[in-house]
């Protein structure tokens, strides 16, 4: 259940950046959108921890800013991995890639906030 409240979120955090973004496209349905969403997630789990051990450094020295430069590197990656799949969604350079970042880092906690509070109130029952 919670992969695919996981799913759902990202699913939706990606939507609104490409709303907001104006170098961030997406042509397709829902059910690529969700294609997108779980390449965004598998390259979360299996790309991140590789960078974040790679770049260490540079987290420790700007205090963990340098997080939000992973960030779109891994919207970056998804990217590429999506219009390498087909799936419809686009990221045009680095800048867009890190508002973008932004959008969905924000967007993603809001919603997780949301649905974290329904998920324990459901387990309280």
């Amino acid at each position: 259940m919670y992969v695919l409240l996981r799913l759902l979120v990202n699913a939706a955090a990606l939507w609104v950046a490409t709303q907001v973004v104006s170098g961030i496209s997406f042509t397709g349905d829902w059910a690529l959108l969700f294609g997108v969403a779980l390449v965004f997630g598998a390259l979360n789990v299996a790309v991140r921890p590789v960078l974040l051990i790679l770049t260490l450094p540079f987290l420790l020295v700007t205090l963990g800013f340098f997080l939000l430069v992973l960030n779109a590197v891994m919207l970056l990656l998804t990217s590429a991995v999506s219009d390498a799949l087909g799936l419809g969604f686009h990221v045009e350079g680095f800048w867009s890639a890190f508002l973008g970042a932004l959008v969905v880092s924000v967007v993603s906690f809001v919603l997780t906030l949301f649905v974290g509070s329904e998920t324990r109130h459901a387990h309280r029952s």
